[in-house]
């Protein structure tokens, strides 16, 4: 971390310095094989912008930001359409007052106004009341986001871009209606011969499968993110997590004193095993080059992940040897061992490894004596990297203890805190159980997929308010036609199946157009995840048949309130 001075653009700061690792660490003759490039990035793009590609930034977090932004949009752009339908689906009732205010002497700019002045007060109060929707919601939204928001009062930009987009969706919502039925004809209308006919249903029609092809991308969304999550955590992890412990060592008597420090803790009863790394095992963050061994490619710029680590190791984590044997203090030669694992031995191209010889650097030749099974010691989402397990007592920070199944973990934790204090009096006992460690590699997703889960739930409910509220309007136009049905002989399921089918159609439309567009992005999504689910077509399916089904259920009460309704009373109702 660097400070920078005054008046010094981060461009220029950064070519001056490009060069100067380059300088220290090439060889001669490996001009095409390293050219490492150091640049300055600002403390402020390291939250949002913290993914990098080739030494390029390629995004981080923000993408989750734009997300959650646009799907925030999509959703109250699904209330604006909501508006919009129930306000042009009552236009036959309200189109004589739109006849008798132009009759004595309202011109079309005062009815414009009129119906904008109605949308900005729905909105308006619809903003008062979100404001406290989210005061109440915000302590399970920092819960699940893993935040500390609050509503900011006090800030005069929040009310500015409050009061701002309230009149953006004041002007969206009330556009459509405000123009339509300020249009009316007059004379037609006090006449009773203005009717909408068939057309002035289309953009109805168009506005719910807008709807609803929002709604169903967001089911199909969430539906493959907890689909990726579930697969990854079903992943094998290739050792055995559980009750597994591990602590860094912040006091040299630990290291100086480790065969003592690891008898005390034997000696409390409440250990299984203990062994030292140089990183935590759900975080291993070294990396080496400079390796060479027989058939390698010379243009081969290799990079193996390492872990250092004492004999117990094996024993403490219950890895799988697949080939050869574990460290053993028996074999004096095994300092200058490597036990790989099943990606290194497919990297360096052996089928038998073991009993092959690897150089690297100055350090001399490493036998390698076993292969062991491929652990996920980094991302759960990515493919195992190549690793090379290596004996060492020195460089190592992080004690890891295996405990006793047969104890209680208060128990455990209370000997092994006892022994730590002992040799470590000035520190208190940090410790991370390595299953919640690893466990928290699925953070992010399992928040993605509640928000999503939150967002798609919320746009089909205001999708079947939409609906539910668009049934109603249309089975009070067509009471007298369900009336004279009846008289014929319709019987309530034909009746129902009649006042349903319009409906139906228009979602199955609405998911055939969600689908390509939800695969689009799904898949876009899912690139980043280089250990990824496939995308198969039963997602799709059952997102579809969900959405008809709640349309069904949805429509379904006036469809069944109209066919149970007598059919004298609608026909004298005029």
């Amino acid at each position: 971390m660097v400070k920078m001075t005054d008046h010094v653009e981060l461009h220029h700061a950064s070519g001056i310095i490009k060069d100067a690792k380059l300088k220290k660490v090439r060889a001669a003759g490996d001009e095409d094989r390293y050219n490492p490039q150091l640049f300055l990035y600002p403390i402020s793009r390291w939250h949002l912008y913290s993914n990098f590609k080739n030494g390029l930034p390629v995004g981080g977090r923000i993408e989750n930001v734009w997300l959650f932004g646009a799907i925030g949009i999509f959703v109250l752009l699904l209330a604006c359409i909501n508006f919009m339908n129930l306000s042009t689906a009552r236009s036959e009732k309200r189109a004589k007052e739109v006849g008798i205010r132009k009759t004595i002497g309202s011109v079309r700019m005062q009815l414009i106004n009129q119906f904008f002045t109605e949308s900005f007060l729905v909105v308006s109060f619809a903003f008062a009341v979100s404001l406290v929707a989210v005061e109440l919601t915000l302590p399970w939204f920092n819960e699940v986001a893993d935040k500390h928001v609050s509503v900011p009062w006090t800030n005069v930009s929040f009310w500015i871009a409050g009061f701002g987009f309230t009149l953006v969706t004041g002007l969206i919502a009330g556009s459509y209606p405000a123009l339509y039925l300020s249009s009316f004809k007059p004379a037609r209308i006090l006449k009773g011969t203005s009717h909408p006919g068939r057309l002035a249903s289309i953009p109805r029609k168009v506005l719910v499968v807008v709807q609803f092809t929002v709604s169903v991308t967001l089911i199909i969304g969430t539906g493959i993110v907890f689909q990726q999550i579930r697969f990854a955590q079903s992943r094998p992890i290739g050792y055995d997590n559980d009750g597994l412990i591990y602590s860094y060592i912040r006091a040299d008597e630990i290291l100086t004193h480790y065969n003592s420090f690891r008898d005390e803790l034997h000696k409390t009863g409440v250990v299984e095993e203990v062994a030292l790394t140089d990183s935590p095992i759900t975080n291993t963050s070294v990396t080496n080059s400079g390796f060479d061994w027989q058939g390698k490619d010379p243009d081969m710029s290799e990079e193996f992940s390492t872990l250092r680590v004492t004999h117990e190791f094996g024993q403490t984590v219950d890895w799988e040897i697949v080939q050869g044997r574990d460290f053993s203090k028996d074999h004096a030669s095994d300092s200058m061992a490597f036990i790989i694992n099943e990606s290194a031995a497919r990297y360096l191209g052996m089928a038998d490894p073991v009993g092959k010889t690897m150089t690297w650097g100055d350090n001399g030749d490493y036998t390698i004596i076993g292969v062991v099974k491929d652990m996920i010691t980094q991302s759960p989402y990515t493919p195992v990297k190549q690793m090379l397990f290596i004996l060492h007592y020195k460089r190592v920070g992080v004690v890891n203890i295996k405990i006793n199944p047969a104890i209680s973990a208060s128990d455990a934790l209370a000997g092994i805190e006892t022994v730590f204090k002992k040799f470590d009096p000035a520190n208190p006992f940090e410790f991370t159980f390595a299953d919640q460690d690893y466990a928290k590699k699925f953070g992010n997703e399992k928040r993605i997929g509640k928000l999503a889960t939150v967002f798609a739930s919320l746009a089909i409910f205001i999708s079947c308010m939409g609906i539910f509220g668009l049934a109603s309007f249309v089975a009070e136009q067509r009471t007298k036609e369900m009336g004279i049905r009846k008289i014929l002989g319709a019987t309530i399921s034909e009746v129902w199946q009649l006042l349903s089918r319009d409906f139906v159609i228009l979602v199955t439309v609405s998911c055939l157009l969600a689908s390509p567009l939800a695969f689009w992005f799904m898949d876009n999504w899912l690139s980043q995840y280089p250990y990824r689910i496939g995308l198969t077509w039963h997602i799709f399916a059952a997102a579809g048949a969900c959405a008809v089904v709640i349309t069904l259920l949805t429509v379904s009460y006036q469809a069944l309130k109209a066919a149970h309704a007598n059919p004298v009373s609608s026909l004298r109702s005029e």
